[in-house]
């Protein structure tokens, strides 16, 4: 243990900023006097009443209020719903990103991706490495995930040590670049933790995750029966998918192209640091799939995002990239869908099938790389932490992690279930709630960064919902008369040529409104406007249970 000096206490605390009551977002802080340690900075993909959201980042302003305390951000793992959001808060924040190599490999691509020129300050981890802070010293150990590389992160304090699990299963047959270091863990435990903070997104399913031996053979079986073409799509991250199919691929003597630009660029820094191993000739440009027949090719791709399920429904509408779906094509989806994306998955199943495709997803080629119940419970055995804080998962999965924790002879007291932005304070004694720190989302529309909130949200469903009612009309003040108009525009409400009764009755409305607010002593623009949108929604409410948004528009000559 690391000579951490002559303080008799210390105050811990942990912030979560995201990850909690949610899946993805993942941004934790832990506190050790005024040393601040962020770990994770991830990613969610909108949910479906976030109209036209690219992607929503954790609210970092507790960050930058508090940036001369950061030591640093420290990363788990390459995946985005762990990375994501470091270039936004790069930005606003210096600071050092530690990673192990595959990580800041994969980050300083999406970082290029996303055009941020500054020099950063990365810093290569292995698990050996340990790092030496005024207040905390931290160290890492190996945990077995979907893609390579993945770590744990062990914050050293004078009570006891802080333990952040990242994302982990254990799979007794996982190739050694995946393997966990158990050994470790249980060195670890022995040297006493203080506070566990453990993935929770699979604690309701009984049982282990099932091994992905299982997924390698299901595969062969669906290549060996294709008559056609094979397409295999998987977010870009998804590093032992993508092994996965290079191997299938190589035994069956298919040729691999690869579309996406995101999943290129994993795919070539996986290469190169070996993290993939691919076979001489394998890979082909796209541009060369017409030179085989349809039964020696396998297309690998993903879309806009490293999310493949969009770019899968732009290759039945049109071509993409160059390729269509077509009869005969077997299509591997090897990706459960983000929180919310069910129904855009079914909606997208159901049109490859239409475009004659064979559709092969689910636990038959994917599994999870979270671990169930019973690896839940081997993570708190070989960790044996005196408090715990479930976290990465919406509500009920922290509830049912909970649950098994106190199952497994934590008392409940020294269990705490938190809420994006608490508090949550640690002494040796006990842990607490104590107070709250700003927390949320921050939504990022193209280029625009938290620019769209909750009104712009609820225009855009509002407009999506009951549609447009635009009014316009002209008026000569001096002459105290409309000089033209009202004209209506309707978008998305009515269909104006079918409806005339009701936009003649609503022109009527307008009309009778504007002169008698121009026969007045004052003419007000705002509160004609207002007498308008109040009228008109009375009005379009009562003839049609709709309410559409009304913009009105009064031009003076």
């Amino acid at each position: 243990m690391f000579y951490l000096g002559n303080e008799i206490s210390q105050s811990i605390k942990v912030i979560c900023l995201g990850g909690v009551g949610e899946l993805g977002k993942n941004m934790y802080v832990v506190e050790v006097n005024d040393d601040l340690f962020v770990i994770d900075a991830g990613l969610m993909f909108p949910e479906d009443e976030m109209f036209g959201i690219d992607i929503v980042i954790p609210d970092f302003s507790y960050l930058v209020e508090n940036k001369h305390r950061i030591r640093g951000i420290f990363l788990s793992h390459g995946h985005e719903d762990h990375t994501g959001a470091i270039a936004y808060i790069l930005k606003n924040i210096t600071v050092p990103v530690y990673g192990t190599k595959l990580t800041l490999a994969l980050t300083k691509v999406k970082l290029r991706e996303q055009g941020l020129s500054m020099e950063i300050d990365f810093r290569e981890v292995k698990e050996n490495t340990r790092l030496k802070f005024e207040h905390a010293n931290i160290s890492f150990f190996h945990v077995n995930h979907s893609i390579p590389d993945s770590v744990g992160i062990c914050i050293e304090t004078k009570h006891g040590h802080i333990v952040y699990t990242g994302d982990f299963k254990f799979d007794q047959s996982a190739d050694p670049l995946y393997r966990a270091h158990i050994s470790k863990m249980a060195k670890i435990g022995d040297r006493g933790v203080l506070c566990l903070l453990s993935d929770s997104t699979e604690s309701e399913k009984e049982g282990y995750t099932p091994s992905e031996i299982t997924i390698a053979k299901e595969l062969d079986d669906v290549f060996k029966r294709a008559k056609g073409r094979i397409i295999f799509a998987c977010y870009a991250s998804q590093i032992n998918a993508i092994q996965r199919l290079i191997n299938v691929s190589h035994h069956s003597e298919r040729k691999v192209a690869i579309i996406g630009r995101t999943l290129q660029n994993v795919f070539q820094v996986a290469t190169k640091h070996r993290y993939i191993k691919v076979p001489e000739d394998l890979i082909i440009p796209a541009g060369k799939l017409s030179e085989y027949a349809e039964d020696e090719v396998v297309i690998l791709m993903t879309g806009h995002q490293g999310e493949p399920l969009e770019a899968l429904q732009n290759m039945v509408k049109k071509p993409y990239n160059q390729i269509q779906i077509q009869k005969g094509d077997t299509v591997i989806i090897a990706a459960s869908p983000h929180r919310g994306g069910e129904k855009f998955l079914i909606r997208t199943v159901d049109m490859l099938y239409r475009a004659g495709a064979n559709v092969i997803s689910g636990k038959r080629v994917h599994v999870s790389g979270h671990g169930r119940r019973e690896e839940l419970k081997l993570m708190i055995n070989l960790m044996k932490p005196k408090f715990f804080i479930p976290i990465h998962g919406e509500y009920k999965m922290l509830v049912s992690h909970a649950q098994i924790a106190e199952h497994m002879g934590i008392p409940k007291e020294n269990i705490f279930i938190p809420g994006k932005g608490d508090v949550v304070e640690i002494t040796e004694q006990k842990i607490r709630g104590n107070g709250r720190v700003t927390a949320g989302n921050i939504l990022i529309d193209g280029s625009g960064v938290g620019d769209v909130g909750n009104i712009v949200l609820r225009d855009r469903k509002m407009l999506s919902q009951d549609g447009i009612f635009i009014v316009v009309v002209t008026i000569n003040r001096n002459e105290k008369k409309i000089a033209s108009g009202p004209e209506i525009i309707s978008r998305g409400f009515v269909y104006v040529r079918e409806s005339e009764e009701l936009i003649g009755q609503a022109t009527k409305l307008i009309r009778e409104i504007v002169e008698r607010n121009l026969r007045g002593q004052f003419f007000e623009w705002s509160n004609v406007k207002q007498e308008i949108r109040d009228s008109l929604n009375g009005f379009l409410f009562n003839q049609t249970k709709r309410r559409p948004m009304i913009i009105p528009i009064i031009m003076e000559i």
